[in-house]
This record gives C-alpha cells, sequence and structure tokens, in this order.
C-alpha cells in the first residue's frame, strides 16, 4: 500500500488513484502481485567500502544469486577463509576487513564469474 503522493501541478494536485488499476491506492493490490527483485546479470562484484561505518573497511559482495540461506553460508565460508567478521545486509554480504582478493579468489574458485567494482 502506497501512500498519497504530493504533485506540484494545478491540474489535478493529490494523485490518489493507482496508474495501473485506476482503484485507490489503499484498495489497489497490483503492488502486491509485483515483488521487488534485485537485477542480477550473473555477475558477482565485490567491493571495498568505508561509507557508513565510521571509517572502517568492509568487503561487500553484491550479486550472489540464491537465497537468504545459501548467503549465510558462502558468508560463513568467507569470513573462515578471511579469519574476520561479516554479515549479510540487504541481500549483500560484508565482511570486516579489505580482503577482496581473497574473496574474489574463493568466488572464482567456488565457479562464480567475479568482477571487482568501485575503486
Amino acid at each position: 500500500m502506497q501512500p498519497d503522493r504530493v504533485v506540484y501541478s494545478t491540474d489535478k494536485g493529490k494523485i490518489t488513484t493507482c496508474p495501473t488499476c485506476g482503484q485507490l491506492y489503499k484498495n489497489c493490490r497490483c503492488g502486491q502481485q509485483v515483488a521487488p527483485t534485485k537485477k542480477s546479470d550473473g555477475v558477482v562484484r565485490v567491493m571495498r567500502d568505508r561509507k557508513g561505518r565510521g571509517g572502517k573497511t568492509v568487503t561487500v559482495v553484491d550479486g550472489v544469486a540464491g537465497g537468504e540461506a545459501e548467503l549465510t553460508t558462502l558468508a560463513q565460508q568467507l569470513k573462515k577463509l578471511c579469519g574476520s567478521g561479516g554479515t549479510v545486509k540487504d541481500g549483500n554480504i560484508e565482511i570486516q576487513g579489505d580482503h577482496c582478493d581473497k574473496v574474489m579468489a574463493k568466488l572464482t574458485a567456488l565457479g562464480y564469474k567475479v568482477k571487482r567494482a568501485g575503486g
């Protein structure tokens, strides 16, 4: 269910109906049918990131296909390989520290198509 949006035009004011089905947003069922999915091109991207982490460096693995259980088991393998902690957030695996080379080598050995992203 989407809230009403303010549109800055002189014609209509607030838009209260769904553009797809024409129903009011509170009665609309269009949003429930389409689940937001991550666009995946089959390439796993490995990047180093520090934004929003108080200056701490993490290695982010993005684009791994599979469910939460597969991501968790892969994250455990990568954490054990790097000897550091990490987590799974928003479909991404985050490993504490700069371990891009180790992670890329392991993912390539597991059969993933891997690219280095970022700087």
